[in-house]
């Protein structure tokens, strides 16, 4: 196997987003390929995510928005796991944000969770 060049570890780095580790252990088990070590990268990342799925976010926001004139207001709760991250400026900006994007939006098709068909769910 060659010696993985620290040019092309950064490279992947830039191209995913991946920690350095990451990369260069994807670009090894790749034999150097960048397509499939960023497809390795996008695997992993994904086996990740579902085994984080089901934790419990029990800390969160609730955000509200009230639009110029009064006529559409948004209420909006966006959970995460722990009250250090929901007292973060940066997630009180993005719960800001999600109520204005919602209120900006001219064909909302679900209100409350339990109008949402199984089916749309399931995608």
């Amino acid at each position: 196997m060659a010696e993985i060049s620290a040019q092309a570890v950064k490279q992947l780095r830039e191209k995913t987003g991946a920690g350095m580790m990451d990369c260069k252990k994807a670009l090894k088990e790749t034999e150097g390929d960048m397509d499939k070590a960023a497809d390795w990268l996008r695997q992993k990342g994904m086996v990740k995510a579902g085994a984080k799925s089901d934790r419990v976010t029990a800390e969160g926001l609730v955000g509200s928005y009230i639009h110029t004139g009064g006529r559409v207001g948004v209420l909006v709760e966006v959970n995460c796991e722990t009250d250090f991250v929901g007292r973060r400026e940066e997630f009180q900006t993005l719960v800001r944000n999600i109520a204005m994007q919602i209120a900006a939006c001219p064909n909302v098709e679900y209100v409350k969770v339990d109008d949402i068909p199984a089916d749309i769910v399931q995608r």
